[in-house]
């Protein structure tokens, strides 16, 4: 056999050794060549070496037939390139990119691509600057990892400076470049774009498909993204795992209530689950029921809707199982409360040999904040031996939920002792619970910490340190974290002006908002709620009209949240038939929207209508709160509705299983006081496990200055002077109700006791809105 022939029969076992990734057959092989001197300086014969060992993971000995190579050419350099990328040493990789004495389009796309594979994007980004530098036209390879890169940094202004570069080179057809750049628009959220490069699309593929499923379901537009899986079947696209993962990842994201005609013509009665039982035949018909990733996702989406059910039948009937698989059970028992089934699961879990990872533990610990057993998830988060921040951030969500802002502060204190950085979401929980106790000095040693972790900027957390100042009434610093925000987006105005609405300062929160509306921002529910809360302290119904119109305007009056707002608005600037008319017009009515309605009826004076309204809001099914007693007590009081009173009250415990509190047994013993029953009233207070509270001896003392009840009046004055010593209250009550009897000697000695106890009494004031003005 002459030389010719003999290179390419050993060329071609190689290429069976590379196909085959047989190891020990290309040892043998590279020593028959090292052996026979005219094969060892063969160029052809070591690149194809290279890329063997390569091939079988052997960086070490590809590196040193490179090294041992008599002769070099662009190839060798390439394929050495090729598999120090591959084995992801790209520090040795740098090294031979810069050693390399010529370079081709293939040298810098190796870089580049295996740069992207491995999640540096910034730095792949830098080398492909540096080719378009020196002068290289990019491949559509080129073109298809940037435009991964820019998709993984949400870099979208990059990825459209390369696209109009694809345009100029003609490469936007290409199926790979087009591919790419669907998924970085779909990525970016930039759908528009998406669809257009979609449909310049001649013959789009599986690929095509999925990232426009997906890129249209991030940006909630279900229906269109199951449409273009009724497209994709239609066209006889290949429907692969991928396509049908991505499409039970859409239904899951439709929830319950999405409704579509994707497969069969449904109508209102069916549920988006219908569409995801179609998949899952599907799936089956199409024989993938093994796949381990797709099953997962059916296992997600059944867990999504609440179908518990099914997704345990689909679990149980897992040809294997992985972490994963039993995740998402442990999620979807947690986002049904049952929290019970999720710690059962997880020990399943353990005894079937699986370790809970990170996760395990987030899903625990986010079961047990659902179902409002902290104990456990806090039991749950000690038993970890190094928790991360995300688990720390569960418990925190916790506690804050629950309003255990004491154990939030302490758990973040440890987190600092054990020198756990916090992220974002740390900050944000930790400023909420501060507010919440109103912990300046903690507040601003947090400040200090996001400062330290440059998080400060972050507008979740600038809008928690806005929050804290505040609701500390330091709102000269919360405008000056305000005005340190390089972009304002709406949380952060709302935040704003909400701190300015809580300290009364409702003039300043309407510039603020004027301001907003000129910088381009819409305002939402929160935004409008707020407003009217101002609205309602300024007694302005002038202003509250034009924020109505405003809502109208937006498409926010059917908004049970703003409604409410609206109807407290109106009944607070005494036009109580304005709020009537809100009222009847919301087409849905939560216990808040009747709650304020006969609030307001009490605090207009129409007792009737309010309890009216009362028994209107039973009969709807409409299940009434604490809230809601507190409102038609109050009303019967100031109506005279006795009985009335008494009987609602009674019905609390016996009708409704609500446990009267401190305010219900106020307005009782009001109530009861207005009529003069005052023999109810002691009876009352002593039944009642709120001795000690002023406010009842004050509505009792205000009483009894009415009917002239000096004993009484003289015994409340005695319990509030114990209670609170320096309030002037009941002195004045007191001292009033002397002089209206004319008792001298007994207002002289009550004046003398407040002289004594160095009692001063704050001067009232009030105001009116008259012709547009205050």
């Amino acid at each position: 056999m002459d030389k010719r022939k003999t290179s390419m029969y050993v060329a071609d076992l190689l290429q069976c050794c590379i196909d085959k990734k047989a190891h020990l057959s290309g040892k043998l092989l590279h020593a028959y060549i090292f052996r026979n001197h005219q094969l060892f300086n063969n160029n052809f014969l070591s690149n194809r070496l290279i890329e063997f060992y390569s091939k079988c993971n052997n960086t070490n000995s590809a590196q040193h037939v490179f090294d041992i190579m008599p002769q070099r050419d662009i190839y060798s350099w390439n394929a050495i390139l090729s598999a120090q990328c591959k084995a992801h040493n790209f520090p040795v990789a740098h090294k031979l990119f810069d050693e390399m004495p010529e370079r081709n389009v293939v040298s810098w796309n190796n870089l580049i691509s295996a740069l992207v594979r491995n999640g540096f994007e910034e730095k792949a980004l830098n080398v492909y600057h540096d080719m378009i530098r020196e002068g290289y036209v990019p491949t559509h390879f080129t073109l298809a990892s940037i435009f991964s890169a820019c998709a993984a940094l949400l870099d979208v202004a990059h990825g459209s400076r390369c696209h109009a570069l694809a345009i100029k080179i003609g490469l936007d057809y290409n199926m790979y470049v087009a591919n790419a750049l669907l998924c970085l628009y779909a990525k970016c959220g930039r759908t528009k774009y998406a669809i257009q490069v979609f449909e310049e699309m001649e013959a789009p593929n599986e690929v095509t498909f999925t990232a426009m499923m997906g890129g249209l379901a991030m940006t909630d537009r279900v229906v269109e993204a199951l449409e273009m899986f009724k497209l994709m079947h239609k066209k006889r696209v290949c429907i692969d795992s991928v396509s049908l993962s991505s499409v039970l990842g859409v239904c899951a994201r439709g929830g319950s209530g999405g409704k579509s005609d994707v497969f069969v013509q449904v109508d209102d009665r069916f549920s988006s689950n219908v569409l995801g039982q179609q998949v899952h035949c599907l799936t089956i018909k199409l024989g993938f029921e093994s796949d381990l990733h797709l099953s997962n996702s059916l296992l997600d989406m059944y867990a999504k809707y609440g179908d518990m059910d099914s997704a345990d039948m689909v679990f149980a009937n897992l040809p294997e199982v992985s972490v994963v698989s039993w995740n998402v059970m442990l999620a979807g028992y947690g986002q049904k409360y049952q929290i019970q089934k999720a710690i059962e699961f997880m020990q399943r879990m353990q005894t079937c040999g699986f370790e809970p990872d990170e996760v395990t533990y987030i899903n625990m610990l986010a079961a047990c904040v659902k179902s409002g057993d902290i104990e456990t998830g806090r039991q749950m988060f000690d038993s970890m031996l190094s928790p991360s921040v995300s688990s720390c951030n569960a418990i925190l969500s916790g506690y804050s939920q629950n309003e255990n802002h004491k154990e939030a502060v302490q758990l973040f204190r440890e987190m600092q002792f054990h020198g756990l950085q916090s992220d974002r979401t740390t900050l944000a929980i930790i400023l909420s619970s501060c507010a919440a106790l109103g912990l300046l000095e903690a507040g601003k040693q947090v400040h200090a910490a996001s400062q330290k972790s440059a998080f400060h900027m972050d507008k979740y957390v600038a809008s928690g340190l806005i929050g804290i100042y505040s609701k500390c009434q330091k709102t000269e610093l919360a405008e000056r974290v305000f005005c340190k925000i390089p972009e304002l987006d709406i949380v952060c105005w709302n935040s704003m002006i909400s701190g300015l609405s809580l300290n009364s300062q409702d003039r300043e929160a309407f510039m603020f908002f004027k301001q907003m509306r000129k910088n381009g921002l819409i305002p939402t529910q929160f935004t409008f709620a707020t407003l009217l809360s101002s609205c309602s302290k300024l007694s302005s119904s002038l202003q509250g009209r034009q924020v109505h119109a405003l809502i109208e305007k937006d498409g926010y009056v059917n908004d049970v949240f703003v409604g409410s707002a609206l109807i407290d608005m109106y009944c607070k600037c005494g036009d109580i038939e304005g709020a009537r008319t809100i009222f009847n017009m919301m087409p849905g009515k939560s216990t808040v929207t009747w709650n304020e309605m006969i609030h307001g009826y009490a605090q207009n004076g129409y007792g009737d209508e309010a309890v009216c309204l009362y028994e209107d809001m039973i009969a709807s099914g409409e299940k009434p709160d604490s809230i809601t007693f507190i409102s038609v007590l109050t009303a019967c009081s100031h109506s005279g509705l006795v009985d009335t009173a008494v009987e609602i009250f009674n019905s609390m415990q016996q009708e409704h299983e609500l446990i009267p509190v401190l305010d219900h047994y106020t307005c009782m013993v009001d109530c009861l006081g207005r009529a003069g029953r005052f023999n109810e009233v002691e009876m009352l207070i002593d039944e009642m496990p709120y001795k000690d509270d002023p406010i009842v001896w004050e509505v009792l003392l205000s009483s009894c200055r009415v009917h002239a009840n000096v004993s009484l009046a003289k015994k409340a004055a005695q319990e509030l002077i114990r209670l609170d010593p320096k309030s002037s209250s009941p002195y004045v009550l007191l001292s009033n109700i002397y002089s209206s009897l004319g008792r001298w000697d007994d207002l002289r000695a009550i004046r003398e006791l407040m002289n004594k106890n160095h009692v001063t009494k704050d001067p009232g004031y009030s105001w009116i809105e008259y012709e547009n003005v205050m």
